[in-house]
């Protein structure tokens, strides 16, 4: 018990507040300051003194107001009714404050994350006498049409399970009761708090060896991201992180998806907010909410709520990763956090390291990425969950070399670089097949059945890629003496690289058959470029002139095949009867 509950303000200097009085208050506990009850949490202490980050604006407040302990750290309420939600950094649901206030929130608005009256439908999946302990799944709730949510034992209770019946009930109602060893009773309840700068604790990590298919081709086949793997999406102003990060919400192949908008521009966080409402799931056809949870954080809203938001979604995406889900947390942008962190550090007076950030800066990031993972859950059944994490990092000019980028690359395994030059040609995604990587690349094979197809796959990835890399040695040759002085042969590595280029990676996020493309499509596609490729090869060595080449209409037939739609994945293996065809039409003897 803290020696005294209340203290009183003595200075504000913008998102900080510093308040006397509060001996034995401890780090990281929330407070609610001044006569508004804005919430703020001890980011420092120092004898009586405590340093506050304020979550809201601290305009109007004063020396001599009150500051009062909630001796709890910041936490988060998780239970049913958790999917579907639209909250802010802290948790409060935006559009429960809307009924209620309108559309301008005042300050020091409260209002609990969960529900309080909206009734659940419970069904037990154990019976009375049943030891259990953390993490444990002792019943289900039909959350939403796609989302079936596990109620498990909270973490630090153990006993044998009694009076669970089934009913419906609200998240703050009594659904059994757990008797310890010692006779002690404890009441459970649908609902459960949860510290969030604490990672929920696992049994057991594992290697993310599964593929997350976003639909992506340039994603997929070249820098694939894993179900429990992290990514780093850095570009400048206007080359698509944001709609790239739309994109995988809507497409990736994962249970739940957990969208951060930390410190966004409004008008981006709108297009979430009006946009996923009305889009189709594609694997059941209904609305993407029923998976969805949306956290909004713009960038008039103080700094301080940043880092609040980011450990916010992530600890709710860590819940549902404890029911055995694979979910998908996008960050967008950690860099607007890094700001903040930058802006608090400096109220605080602290010792600035490189660019002004503070010298924990990397360790933070990394703090945040290592949260994602494929593991072993905690309690029975025995299950499987894995958290995956795509951030987005706005360098100032898109400089890589800045700090928060480089920060983030020390932990990341894949690296998506947008570039200037390719978002300015509206190629889309605008990802630089030059700079990215991906150390999940050799689980590529994995993503498919037939594992002889996964093995092709990853050597056509490998041969697109030489091809590329090949591309951008002979463009400075081009350059300097035109491409009239080029063998034959280079001249056919340039088409076929412009063909990679325009009909494989280039994507059109708004057709409704380009937007997404399943793995055999992905391989069909590719293997029809590199197999005109060789057949062309194979024509220029017999002495056919790369013009007749360049001429064959059943170019515009590959162009073309992205618009295929997946049902019709075979005729895009057709097309390399077509070629055959055509390219025997230009030497009738034959290629090899």
């Amino acid at each position: 018990m803290s020696e005294t509950k209340e203290g009183r303000i003595v200075k504000v200097a913008g998102p900080v507040v510093v308040a006397e009085g509060m001996a034995g208050a401890r780090m990281y506990d929330v407070v609610h300051v001044g006569e508004l009850n804005i919430i703020g949490e001890i980011v420092e202490l120092h004898r009586d003194l405590a340093s506050i980050q304020v979550y809201e604006e601290t305009t109007g407040i004063g020396p001599g107001e009150p500051v009062v302990d909630t001796e709890a750290p910041l936490s988060v309420e998780l239970g049913p009714g958790l999917i579907e939600s639209i909250y802010d950094g802290i948790q409060r649901p935006l559009d429960s404050l809307v009924d209620l206030e309108g559309e301008f929130m005042s300050r020091g608005s409260a209002l609990p994350g969960l529900n309080r009256e909206k009734k659940w439908h419970f069904t037990p999946t154990v019976g009375d006498g049943t030891k259990v302990g953390p993490g444990d799944i002792i019943g289900e709730v039909q959350e939403t049409t796609l989302v079936l949510h596990k109620i498990m034992v909270p973490f630090g209770l153990e006993g044998t399970l009694q009076r669970i019946h089934e009913g419906d009930y609200t998240v703050v109602e009594t659904i059994a009761v757990v008797v310890a060893d010692d006779g002690t009773e404890t009441e459970l309840k649908m609902m459960q708090k949860w510290p969030v700068r604490n990672p929920r604790q696992t049994l057991k990590r594992l290697a993310p060896n599964n593929v997350l298919v976003t639909g992506q081709r340039v994603v997929d086949t070249f820098f694939p991201i894993t179900k429990g793997g992290t990514a780093c999406v850095p570009g400048p102003f206007g080359t698509g992180k944001t709609v790239v990060q739309h994109q995988l919400a809507k497409w990736v192949d994962a249970d739940i998806v957990v969208y951060v908008g930390c410190g966004e521009r409004g008008n981006e966080m709108t297009d979430v907010l009006t946009e996923f409402p009305e889009l189709k799931d594609p694997r059941s056809g209904e609305p993407l909410m029923k998976r969805s949870i949306l956290i909004a954080n713009t960038s008039n809203m103080p700094v301080a709520a940043r880092e609040a938001s980011v450990y916010t979604g992530i600890t709710l995406a860590e819940y549902f990763r404890d029911m055995g889900y694979v979910v998908a947390l996008m960050a967008d942008s950690t860099s607007r956090w890094a700001e903040a962190m930058r802006e608090i550090s400096t109220r605080l007076e602290e010792m600035p390291a490189e660019e002004g950030y503070p010298a924990y800066l990397a360790a933070r990031i990394a703090a945040f990425y290592e949260r994602a993972g494929r593991v072993q859950c905690c309690g029975s059944p025995e299950r499987e969950g894995a958290l995956s994490i795509i951030g987005a990092v706005s360098p100032p000019g898109g400089d890589l070399s800045d700090s928060v980028v480089q920060a983030t690359l020390h932990v990341v395994k894949v690296f998506w670089s947008l570039k200037g030059e390719l978002a300015y040609q509206r190629h889309f995604p605008a990802i630089d097949w030059l700079s990215s990587y991906s150390f999940y690349k050799p689980y590529l094979r994995e993503c498919f059945e037939n594992k002889e197809q996964g093995d092709e796959m990853e050597q056509l990835s490998v041969q697109a890629m030489s091809l590329l890399e090949q591309e951008a040695e002979l463009i400075e040759i081009v350059r300097l003496v035109g491409a009239d002085a080029l063998s034959p042969q280079d001249r056919l590595a340039l088409e076929t690289s412009r063909s990679i280029r325009e009909d494989f990676l280039h994507q059109n996020a708004f057709h409704e058959v380009d937007t997404y493309t399943s793995m055999d499509k992905q391989y069909e596609m590719l293997k029809t470029i590199l197999y005109f490729h060789r057949q062309a090869l194979g024509a220029i060595e017999a002495g056919v002139e790369t013009a007749e080449i360049f001429k064959l209409a059943v170019r515009e037939e590959i162009a073309r095949a992205k618009y295929i739609p997946h049902e019709s994945v075979t005729k895009v293996a057709e097309i390399r009867g077509t070629i055959e065809e055509h390219i025997k039409q230009l030497h009738p003897s034959g290629v090899s």
